[in-house]
């Protein structure tokens, strides 16, 4: 059985080129492996980040119950770029710090994490890509950058491309943080507290359902009230960068592919499991289900939850979890 526990190691890059033209100076990935590589370094499992999370938030996918709990798996969480632990506007090179920091693109990141593999692998094949989220558009995005390499995805609660609707509503909660007077278009000299109490409030609207309020689904989480739940939420932005925030959103937000979307989904090999939250109120089923139809071995299954988008979240809920494991150990027994 695979222990879980908490590891940050950080492996230097270098310099890396990026999709927009810019270079990333002194650009580091911070992740931790967990299980062993077998001879043929075909059991590997990526499991990139989420938007707001870290590589320790993935452990739940490897707790009771999961298929990669086992140890027949080595196992790489990942954080992204930007988010704070890997290379970021809140810990860049002088000169790209805060509102200079380069602009970053899901295609950067799946780049960064394949220099990673090679380093700690030489010759690999990923077993599975899976992800939460932003997680899940970074499975997306590595099945269709290395199709040869990638047995098969596990995108949860996500689709390849960033829809209309799903920008409008990054828009929404990007705009609150920036009213802040003390935003200063990302130069702040001290944090815009007021645009991240804001951020945290209109987000909590759009991550859970209707029926997640309505019911009191939050009680399971340990709030008693609406109130309690937003006061965490606020507790919980106000400890990360407002730059960090932002960088990661704009790589989400901008991640459209226009009239290519059908020649970049059929460029995919991968056996694909997608699991769209079924109260998911931005990364909708219906966005999933297009999605589905353009790739060539990929089966939509609806994740049942009231927990809207946070249904997916690792550890989040257990009838949920117990749905993707299901899915997970299907997708890896095929």
């Amino acid at each position: 059985m695979i222990e879980l526990v908490k590891e940050k190691r950080f492996m230097p890059l270098g310099d890396l080129r990026l999709q927009s033209g810019q270079v990333l100076r002194d650009a580091q990935l911070c992740y931790q492996v967990l299980g062993q590589a077998n001879a043929a370094r075909d059991n590997i499992v990526l499991l990139p980040s989420y938007y707001g999370g870290t590589h320790w938030g993935n452990l739940p996918l490897l707790g009771a119950g999961s298929p990669l709990a086992g140890g027949e798996y080595c196992v790489v969480s990942v954080s992204m770029l930007g988010a704070g632990w890997s290379t970021s506007p809140s810990n860049a090179a002088e000169g790209q710090r805060g509102a200079d920091f380069p602009q970053i693109a899901l295609g950067d990141n799946v780049e960064a994490q394949r220099l990673l593999l090679d380093r700690l692998f030489g010759e690999w094949h990923l077993a599975l890509v899976a992800g939460w989220s932003m997680g899940g558009m970074q499975a997306f995005a590595w099945a269709m950058a290395y199709p040869q390499r990638v047995a098969r995805i596990l995108p949860i609660c996500a689709t390849a491309q960033c829809w209309p609707h799903n920008r409008v509503f990054l828009e929404g909660v990007k705009v609150a943080l920036c009213a802040d007077a003390a935003w200063q278009g990302g130069h702040y000299g001290q944090p815009p507290e007021a645009g991240l109490r804001a951020f945290a409030r209109v987000y909590a609207g759009w991550a859970y359902s209707q029926a997640f309020y309505r019911k009191g689904l939050y009680r399971a989480l340990g709030f008693e009230t609406i109130e309690d739940l937003l006061a965490y939420w606020e507790e919980d932005h106000l400890q990360q960068d407002a730059n960090d925030l932002l960088c990661v959103l704009q790589a989400w937000q901008r991640t459209w592919f226009a009239d290519s979307l059908v020649a970049e989904l059929g460029r995919i090999e991968a056996r694909t499991l997608i699991m769209p939250g079924s109260s998911d109120l931005y990364f909708t089923v219906e966005d999933a289900r297009h999605e589905a139809a353009l790739i060539r071995q990929a089966e939509l299954r609806i994740l049942q939850s009231d927990w809207g988008h946070c249904a997916g979240g690792p550890g989040r809920e257990p009838q949920a979890m117990a749905q993707i494991f299901s899915g997970m150990a299907q997708l890896l027994a095929g």
